[in-house]
């Protein structure tokens, strides 16, 4: 049957119809392809397919319905020719990266990467001889000189993961591609609903589906979306060969994520704001951290290119023990290096997602041993503000923090 069309809808209607395509059945809910090869009716339709004279299903490694009508899902919500879906989002970083590069070619990085993504650019690019460069994001000079001479590759994120650094967008893409180079851009912590990278410049885009695609801590899944040729004829025979496929339940699991994800996104949002300002009021908390305050550093070009703040709150205590003390006092906040999620999830950059990037590394991205990053979820917001003024107050009172306070609520709980 036929696909649904896409162009004359509105997001919240392409999240839920956007890339249907139902089999003879006319199934409501996507199909679930669950195989892992196709057949064929003939011998002479089999080798017409592995030509390219005929479109078929070979191999699940190579193409899936179910995966399809994610792909279509998402390139129709993004705006974007074509995606592909891979097994993980560091998966969708590499593919996207490693299927244009090769020996000689350089890429310059925003310095405020995800400890991944941060280890591809720092360590692992170099051993195939690809020349890299960091530039602090909002250093417009930096990569003015960064991108004065040939470049093959920007890599950047924006919000930064985890001080919510804002790139501008336009300004890196212009110089980007001048230098002849082609810019990706992680756009997890923005949603795609809050910040579309391809109207600002960009000529690839990441997304880690596990976080608010997903957002309900069940399966981990990668896109990366682009121009159809580039797609076609440079990722898709690296993804095909290297095999980050995704399977088709997750694909079926992240379509059912999209349905509501506006809504989920929405909400965290408006409960974000609310967290941030009751962080701010704390006087155990040395600053916070929220794109849509207007004492975030960069918040009118935040408001540029964002319709919200987003759903991670960023907030920094006074050293290591403060921040975990607080962490180990919350009742309802869960700690996990997680985000995206229903639920709210705190971590501790400097011992987690950005431990092995180093001291002083960290150091120069502004993380300090403080630092906690709160991802907010779906909870009433007025619960997770006593759930963190709690933890501080407590925290302001001396109190080395309750270590059992959160399994003993949850298993009254249960």
């Amino acid at each position: 049957m036929a696909q649904t069309p896409a162009k004359t809808f509105r997001p919240a209607t392409q999240l839920v119809h956007g890339g249907t395509t139902r089999s003879q059945h006319g199934e409501t809910a996507e199909a679930i392809f669950l195989t892992s090869g196709f057949v064929y009716d003939s011998a002479e339709q089999a080798e017409a397919t592995f030509t390219g004279e005929v479109e078929h299903y070979q191999y699940s490694r190579f193409g899936n319905p179910t995966v399809a009508m994610l792909e279509n899902r998402l390139a129709a919500i993004e705006g974007a020719e074509a995606c592909r879906a891979t097994a993980t989002g560091m998966a969708a970083v590499h593919a996207s990266m490693l299927s244009h590069l090769k020996a000689g070619d350089r890429v310059v990085a925003s310095r405020a990467l995800f400890g991944s993504c941060h280890w591809i650019v720092s360590t692992l690019l170099p051993r195939y001889g690809v020349q890299t460069e960091f530039v602090d994001g909002g250093d417009m000079p930096g990569w003015a000189a960064a991108l004065s001479r040939p470049a093959t590759m920007v890599l950047l994120e924006s919000p930064s993961n985890p001080m919510l650094e804002i790139v501008d967008l336009r300004a890196v893409a212009d110089l980007a591609h001048a230098a002849g180079a082609l810019v990706v851009v992680d756009n997890v912590f923005a949603t795609p609903l809050l910040q579309k990278p391809f109207e600002l410049g960009a000529d690839i885009v990441v997304y880690s589906c596990t976080k608010h695609i997903d957002g309900q801590g069940r399966v981990l899944g990668g896109a990366v979306l682009g121009r159809k040729q580039w797609v076609d004829e440079v990722l898709t025979p690296f993804i095909r060969n290297t095999g980050p496929s995704m399977s088709p339940f997750t694909a079926w699991v992240l379509l059912k994520g999209l349905e509501t994800l506006r809504l989920r996104v929405d909400a965290s949002c408006a409960s974000a704001a609310a967290v941030a300002e009751a962080l701010a009021g704390h006087p155990a908390v040395r600053r916070v951290l929220y794109p849509s305050r207007t004492d975030h550093p960069q918040h009118a070009l935040a408001m540029q290119q964002m319709t919200a703040g987003g759903t991670m709150v960023t907030f920094e205590l006074a050293d290591r023990e403060a921040a975990f003390a607080t962490m180990n006092g919350f009742q309802l906040i869960a700690v996990s290096n997680n985000l995206g999620d229903s639920k709210s999830l705190a971590t501790h950059p400097a011992t987690t997602t950005h431990m092995r990037i180093g001291a002083e590394e960290r150091a120069r991205l502004g993380i300090s041993d403080g630092t906690i990053r709160l991802s907010v979820g779906l909870e009433d917001k007025d619960d997770l503000i006593e759930d963190l003024i709690g933890a501080l107050d407590a925290l302001s009172a001396g109190s080395t923090g309750n270590t059992t306070g959160r399994s003993e609520t949850r298993a009254a709980a249960e």
